[in-house]
């Protein structure tokens, strides 16, 4: 990446929902240029929605540390892959191999979960409460 990507990266880090011929404008570009270095050259991965709808039910958060031996390894990513509730799983280092955040419509489902969970190793969950920072990437400037 050079510091044009950056640009633009920076620029869609500001306003997602920015046009392609705007963001061209403002990095002297074309639009296909533009287009092409961001997705034909892997910079974007994809593209998502984040839905907050205000009336929707409360939902239990939580970040999971999990501690499965190498024999188990396989076949616990396997059970998370199939967890509609598992958002995210990553391999970490120190005490635990993994934290997965999840998110549970109560806390009877969020039990269920760490059950299935502890069938395969050892686990220690902290509730997300709220959040303070929500950064999708860091930009140094």
């Amino acid at each position: 990446m050079d510091d044009l990507d950056h640009k633009i990266l920076q620029l869609l880090a500001e306003n997602a929902r920015m046009p392609v011929k705007d963001i061209a404008q403002r990095v002297s570009l074309t639009s296909p240029a533009v287009s092409s270095r961001l997705e034909q050259e892997g910079v974007i991965g994809g593209y998502t929605v984040v839905l907050r709808h205000p009336d929707a039910p409360a939902r239990v958060e939580a970040l999971i540390s999990v501690l499965v031996d190498a024999a188990t390894r396989a076949s616990f990513l396997t059970m998370i892959e199939q967890e509609p509730q598992v958002l995210q799983c990553f391999r970490v280092t120190g005490s635990y191999n993994f934290i997965i955040k999840v998110s549970c419509t109560d806390i009877d489902a969020l039990e269920h979960l760490l059950t299935k969970m502890q069938k395969m190793g050892s686990t220690n969950t902290q509730i997300i409460l709220n959040t303070q920072l929500d950064r999708g990437l860091a930009f140094d400037e």
